[in-house]
């Protein structure tokens, strides 16, 4: 990284990073209260205001968002007549998943012998937070902080459950901003300075087979009595076409991806791919995984392997998560899933569906002049690599509600999350590095952007 005052400000200040993401880190802050204590949500979010209001913010404010859980508010008054921008992360993380697939403990921040630093939400977006603190102490320790800054800190983004949508549409000028840097996205690849342009929209839906009063002896009924589990499996194969691609009856999916594209031999390497399996879907890789729908059954009620007797299931249940790319309304493709989902049950089996999560699509404008800045940014943080625009496959519902909100609001995706990181799998880690960088670029941003 090319010397200058405010990279060697944030270089000085990693070990006091390292230090605060341990903390954040140990807080078991998944947003699902049926799985983990409420408490350690909310000790995660006292964390994020207290650093809030050591860090000189105003109004620092525990927000009740209308889905039970809390986002963190603060700002930071800027120069008379400054610009404001908001930065965004969120403090709730995914389940750990199998525990016993971490090589190290998921709540406790580990450096291993890579020199990446693991942990559940170590990218994924704790690590944001602690980007968007290093940047402010950067500035503050060499000149100020040229604009005026609001942070939020979302508690339940992970569940999809909208609290923070909901809270921001009721309350529509606490977020208002002249331009938005959301710290819950990532590079392309370690050492590529990325902003993110695209985001894919997403619908959960719950659906339920009954065909049956109760369980059956398989042996005595097997054959004509109409087994719910079987009947499920054939509706789950009915989301996907022979090479894999997601068939969702009403639903387009031949959009394409025109900008910067991903190697297939390198996303299989990226995404762990057996040797000999094969890809699913058809097109570049940037088209299927930025560009298309995309379904995932991501849960089955059904009985387990072990222990299951030999019974004609009676009911049967699934999770089932669609990601719908910008141009296509979350609502509407909700509809559609929710028809496919009644049409394809066979033998007039009794489908309910239930939809528990939805956010909208998005597509940013990079015409805007807070992407020159961040673009002027990322060349000095990243000793003059060119900033790349790409795709992501998951979903930030907050991004299109903010974009409604405020339409006049610049938005800029970045972040800790490149392949390496694999947040939401086991062992989630983050690239120092990529923190020092990334703090450094956010610092020199705002400085660009204050002045443009």
């Amino acid at each position: 990284m090319s010397s200058n005052p405010v990279a060697e400000t944030v270089a000085s200040l990693m070990p006091r990073a390292k230090a605060e993401l341990t903390e954040l880190v140990a807080f078991k802050s998944v947003a699902d209260f049926g799985q983990f204590p409420r408490s350690e949500s909310e000790g995660a979010a006292k964390w994020v205001a207290d650093a809030l209001r050591a860090e000189g913010f105003q109004d620092v404010a525990l927000l009740d968002t209308p889905d039970g859980t809390q986002s963190v508010y603060g700002f930071l008054p800027g120069p008379e007549g400054a610009k404001t921008v908001l930065l965004y992360a969120h403090y709730d993380v995914q389940p750990p998943l199998d525990e016993a697939g971490w090589l190290t403990p998921p709540f406790e921040l580990t450096e291993r012998e890579d020199g990446r630093w693991y942990g559940r939400g170590s990218a994924d977006c704790k690590g944001g937070l602690v980007m968007h603190l290093l940047a402010l102490r950067a500035l503050k320790a060499n000149g100020g902080v040229p604009v005026g800054v609001k942070v939020i800190v979302e508690g339940s983004e992970e569940q999809g459950t909208g609290g923070l949508e909901r809270y921001a549409e009721e309350h529509p000028e606490l977020l208002a901003a002249d331009t938005i840097v959301i710290g819950d996205a990532g590079n392309f690849r370690v050492g590529v300075p990325t902003v993110t342009t695209a985001l894919r929209g997403m619908t959960l839906m719950r659906v339920r087979i009954d065909t049956l009063e109760g369980n059956l002896h398989s042996g005595q009924f097997g054959g004509a009595a109409p087994d719910a589990l079987g009947a499920l499996i054939r509706v789950l194969d009915s989301l996907r076409a022979e090479d894999g691609s997601t068939t969702v009856d009403g639903l387009t999916g031949e959009d394409g991806w025109d900008g910067l594209q991903y190697d297939e031999d390198r996303f299989r390497t990226d995404a762990k791919v057996l040797d000999g399996v094969r890809l699913i879907g058809s097109g570049t890789v940037a088209d299927r995984i930025w560009a298309r729908p995309a379904v995932t059954v991501l849960g089955i009620d059904c009985p387990p392997v072990v222990g299951a007797t030999p019974s004609v299931q009676a009911a049967a249940r699934a999770l089932i998560s669609l990601r719908v790319p910008p141009g296509v309304d979350a609502a509407e493709a909700t509809k559609l899933l929710q028809a496919h989902l009644e049409t394809h049950t066979p033998w007039g089996a009794r489908v309910q569906t239930e939809q528990i999560g939805q956010g909208q699509a998005f597509r940013a404008d990079t015409t805007s002049p807070a992407y020159a800045a961040m673009a002027e940014a990322m060349s000095v943080a990243y000793d003059g690599a060119e900033m790349r625009y790409a795709g992501q496959g998951g979903s930030i519902p907050l991004c299109n509600t903010l974009a409604s909100l405020y339409p006049r609001a610049e938005i800029l995706l970045i972040g800790l999350s490149e392949p390496e990181a694999q947040i939401h799998a086991v062992n989630e880690s983050v690239s120092p590095e990529e923190l020092e960088r990334l703090s450094v670029a956010e610092a020199l941003f705002l400085r660009n952007y204050a002045a443009s």
